[in-house]
């Protein structure tokens, strides 16, 4: 079974990795369910400051993916998060290319939904790109995409953790103020979120630098090939290299978008339908929908007696048996034996005599008794 982490969160196993630290699917043993929890060291103070921020945002909001809760174990933190099984925006576009303009619609209208939830927090995400915006997996209905890691945000006005010569994001996503060196601010958010609609209009990753570039020299550049003009209007917007020129709210763009949308073309009968299925795989051994599978109650542990020989069952008692002696041996007759006459039985001589001599004296005294009689 997975590591218990402070007496509560089972770790199942490993399911992605974000900025600071590893994150994994667990078990939370007091509500009993699955999340997702992001598991840092905490030898980094720096690192420990951002998770402080992170897990004390507590936006709730159908689009924003904010944590829940947290823990600490020796020297690891961790917080927990919904857990959310369709993949990221990056996983999409590997698995389609390009997307149908109706489809992007959808999912920058969430965005710019949740988007706009964190500014009105204060919050300025900062690092807005595909890998973070993650989905539900909805099959082939709707999309459910929600706005998340949020280990560098930071409220307006916070001090800064880095020199601000250091510029914090992911390359490639930054606005041109934030390579300045000014303070972050929701525009900078907003430049992340056009460069994210032409990345999953087009396929690829766009170029910000020369994408900036084309802004002084031809004002706004003409669409690429697979935007649709209604909708390349307002990601042109979103990317123009003057934050005053962008839209200062997710608000405001999101209106935007929601007039483009209706001018555009409906969607072709044999479009290709968008499936977005579950990334996480099945569970390991030992663990089901509803969590550990029951396991036996372990054996109490016995006292380390010292070692002693097997026990042996007394054997009933019975009483002795005497030997059995040996027959004595056989004689052979001899010969004397064979014709020497056999002693009469009956009581020895010794005895007789002396009997019979006391007999004949009563006798003979009672003879002598009756003579005398007689005479007299």
């Amino acid at each position: 079974m997975g590591e218990l982490f402070a007496g509560r969160y089972e770790l199942v196993d490993p399911i992605g990795r974000g900025g600071a630290g590893a994150v994994w699917r667990a078990w939370d043993q007091r509500r009993k369910r699955y999340v997702a929890a992001k598991v840092l060291q905490q030898s980094d103070a720096h690192t420990l400051l951002r998770f402080v921020r992170e897990q004390a945002l507590r936006i709730d909001h159908p689009h924003v993916l904010a944590p829940m809760s947290w823990a600490a174990d020796d020297d690891k933190v961790l917080f927990t998060m919904e857990m959310v099984g369709g993949g990221s925006l990056a996983h999409l576009i590997g698995d389609y290319g390009p997307l149908p303009a109706h489809f992007v619609c959808v999912l920058l209208d969430q965005l710019l939904s949740g988007l706009g939830a964190v500014h009105a927090e204060g919050v300025v995400h900062r690092d807005i790109k595909p890998a973070n915006l993650l989905l539900e997996a909805t099959g082939t209905g709707r999309p459910h995409l929600r706005l998340s890691d949020f280990g560098i945000a930071m409220r307006k006005g916070e001090p800064r953790l880095t020199d601000t010569n250091f510029v914090m994001g992911t390359p490639g996503y930054f606005a041109p103020e934030q390579m300045l060196g000014e303070e972050p601010d929701f525009p900078a958010d907003l430049f992340a979120v056009g460069l994210v609609a032409l990345y999953l209009l087009t396929g690829r990753k766009p170029d910000a630098e020369a994408l900036v570039e084309l802004f002084p020299e031809q004002g706004v550049p003409s669409a690429p090939q697979e935007v649709p003009e209604p909708l390349w209007e307002v990601v042109a917007n979103l990317l123009h290299p003057d934050p005053y020129a962008r839209f200062r709210t997710a608000t405001g763009a999101r209106k935007a978008l929601a007039a483009a949308v209706e001018l555009l073309d409906p969607p072709d009968a044999d479009e290709e339908r968008i499936e977005v299925f579950d990334q996480l795989g099945p569970l390991p051994p030992g663990f089901g929908p509803d969590g550990p599978e029951h396991r036996p109650a372990p054996e109490p542990p016995r006292p380390a007696y010292p070692p002693t020989r097997p026990y042996t069952a007394p054997r009933p008692l019975t009483p002795p048996v005497p030997p059995s002696l040996p027959p004595p041996p056989a004689q052979e007759p001899s010969v004397a034996s064979s014709w020497a006459p056999r002693r009469p039985s009956g009581p020895p001589s010794k005895v007789v005599v002396p009997v019979l001599l006391v007999a004949l004296l009563s006798i003979a005294i009672g003879v002598w008794a009756l003579v005398a009689g007689q005479g007299g």
